[in-house]
């Protein structure tokens, strides 16, 4: 009899026990709270439709674990005034880390969602035992800062991806050298010291733009990542979409011209070999110059240089026809491109992709433009990577692996609730 590969366990339904219930009704409460910022009880269980004594109790815990602040009452006409409660931003910070091919970018964000300290240091070795050390020393200076709260809830890690559920780097082109089939989770949990998410670079950078950035006050997001690759990071409907293996956004794959330049994942023609980074770089390179950082990639660009202009109108052209396939595919209210290319090749790259076809579906008057520079600029994707942490504690749709997803609703039992 043959053998039977068991389920996957992200495809399994999931059951509902108290506890189960407990740790969604937190997730709600403080999600909601993070949302509004100051509320009392009541209003927390009008928005969250959770019993006055669900709220009651676990409000209780977050004041006892430090995660809420009591504000006083609240000033009324008449009867008697309520208590409001924050997220309390001395109760601690998450870190979120961008391993990078050339610098580590770190930042540590309190539990209001402000951000405390930021660095970013070079990374000569991208060898697991120099990436370890070096990431490390970062956390540790980040966290020296004055005014930092002492407890660490957690860092999010972002690397380029693949990566397979338990957060192993898969084989992929844009994979750092030395990392590939390394379970990144497991080694930067030892070397931080703390409890680890890792994410992809583009995911990461959406969920930072959705935050801080231009989609702070948008539902439906794709941000188009230039970083060691080119990737694809989306918001729908609020929630960071990965696919069902994690890895959904690969667009630096996508056949852009055929029987073009070879690319390491084996095809050729990949749209990553044409509109990315290195594809800059490799411009750079054959017109005698380079590599070139960022502000000198800027300097080249307002003097005029051919090969920044002629990389800028080639991949414009390029990216005119995935932008528009962006749209159809997913209807989003802006596509944002960000990361590691100066700001200013980034509005020259979205002056080259148009004029975008005209969209197929039309919801009356646009509020934001279609194409849009993000504004969080090389700290987008540690901004996303330290809201990981944030996220799995707030936020009850949020969650990275689709095995540990839970109900949208907060749960309705009262004594489950609680």
């Amino acid at each position: 009899m043959p053998h039977r590969k068991p389920p996957a366990a992200h495809s399994a339904a999931l059951g509902t026990n108290p506890e189960r219930a407990r740790r969604h009704n937190r997730r709600v409460v403080l999600e909601t709270l993070r949302q509004h910022g100051r509320l009392g009880r009541s209003d927390i269980a009008n928005l969250t439709r959770l019993t006055a004594q669900a709220v009651s109790n676990i409000v209780a815990e977050l004041l006892e674990e430090g995660f809420l602040v009591e504000l006083g009452r609240r000033r009324t006409a008449r009867g008697q005034p309520p208590v409001d409660f924050a997220l309390n931003a001395a109760g601690g910070v998450t870190a979120g880390m961008e391993i990078a091919a050339d610098h580590v970018t770190t930042v540590l964000v309190d539990l209001a969602g402000e951000v405390r300290a930021r660095r970013v240091a070079p990374l000569p070795d991208l060898a697991v035992e120099a990436v370890q050390m070096v990431a490390a020393q970062e956390l540790a200076q980040v966290r020296a800062g004055a005014d930092i709260p002492e407890r660490l809830l957690g860092c999010g890690v972002v690397m380029p991806g693949p990566f397979d559920f338990q957060g192993t780097l898969t084989v992929g082109s844009t994979a750092l050298p030395g990392w590939t089939g390394q379970d990144v989770t497991a080694l930067m949990s030892a070397a931080l010291g703390t409890p680890v998410t890792i994410e992809n670079d583009a995911t990461a950078a959406a969920v930072g733009e959705h935050l801080y950035g231009v989609g702070r006050n948008l539902r439906h997001v794709c941000l188009v990542y230039f970083g060691l690759g080119l990737g694809l990071g989306l918001m729908l409907d609020g929630e960071p979409y990965r696919g069902a293996f994690g890895n959904a956004g690969e667009i630096g794959h996508l056949p852009a011209v055929p029987q073009g330049l070879p690319c390491v994942c084996g095809r050729r023609g990949c749209l990553e070999r044409y509109v990315s980074p290195p594809a800059l770089q490799e411009a750079l390179r054959l017109a005698g110059i380079g590599p070139v950082d960022a502000a000198g990639i800027a300097r080249l660009q307002a003097e005029g240089h051919p090969a920044v202009l002629g990389w800028i109108a080639q991949a414009g052209a390029l990216l005119t026809p995935v932008l528009a396939m962006l749209e159809s595919l997913f209807d989003p209210e802006t596509i944002v491109l960000g990361g590691a290319l100066p700001d200013s090749v980034i509005d020259a790259l979205i002056a080259a992709a148009a004029p975008l076809p005209l969209a197929v579906a039309r919801g009356g008057e646009r509020s934001v433009p279609r194409v849009q520079r993000g504004t969080t600029g090389q700290f987008t994707a540690a901004l996303g990577a330290a809201a990981l942490p944030l996220l799995d504690a707030t936020a009850p749709r949020l969650v990275r692996n689709p095995a540990a997803a839970e109900a949208v609703q907060p749960v309705a039992d009262p004594a489950a609730a609680t």
